[in-house]
C-alpha cells in the first residue's frame, strides 16, 4: 500500500519554475498512468508559460486566487476551481492572490521534465 503524506514529501522546483511536492507517481508508488503532486507559487509569482507535448493536466486550487493563462485566454481562478489543461495548450498561472497559491496538479501520462516545452 503506498499512503505519503504532503508534509513529507520533499519539495523541488520543475522546468516551469513552480515549487512541487510529488505525492504519487512511477517514481514512488505503484501508480503507473499519472501522477499527482502539489504545486506550490508564491505571493506575485507565476510559472513560466509552457505546454506539453503528451500530457493532459488537471488542476485543482485548494488555496489562494491565481490568473489562468490557456491558448490566450484568460480567467480567474480561486479555491475549488478545477482547470483543464490538454495536451499541446500553452498554459501559465500567475499568483494574484494576499496568500501562497497552492494546487494539486493531476498529470497523464506522468509528469516529466522533458514533456515541457518553455515558451520563454
Amino acid at each position: 500500500m503506498d499512503i505519503y503524506n504532503l508534509d513529507e514529501v520533499p519539495a523541488f522546483t520543475t522546468k516551469d519554475g513552480s515549487e512541487i511536492r510529488e505525492l504519487l507517481s512511477h517514481r514512488n508508488s505503484a501508480i503507473r498512468l499519472q501522477s499527482l503532486a502539489e504545486a506550490r507559487i508564491p505571493i506575485g509569482r507565476q510559472t513560466i508559460a509552457h505546454y506539453h507535448k503528451r500530457t493532459e493536466e488537471i488542476y485543482y486550487i485548494t488555496q489562494g486566487t491565481a490568473e489562468m493563462k490557456i491558448d490566450g485566454e484568460v480567467r480567474n481562478v480561486t479555491v475549488g476551481d478545477a482547470i483543464a489543461i490538454p495536451p499541446g495548450a500553452t498554459h501559465q498561472i500567475t499568483n494574484i492572490g494576499a496568500v501562497e497559491l497552492r494546487l494539486l496538479c493531476c498529470c497523464a501520462p506522468p509528469y516529466e521534465d522533458h514533456d515541457t516545452i518553455l515558451m520563454e
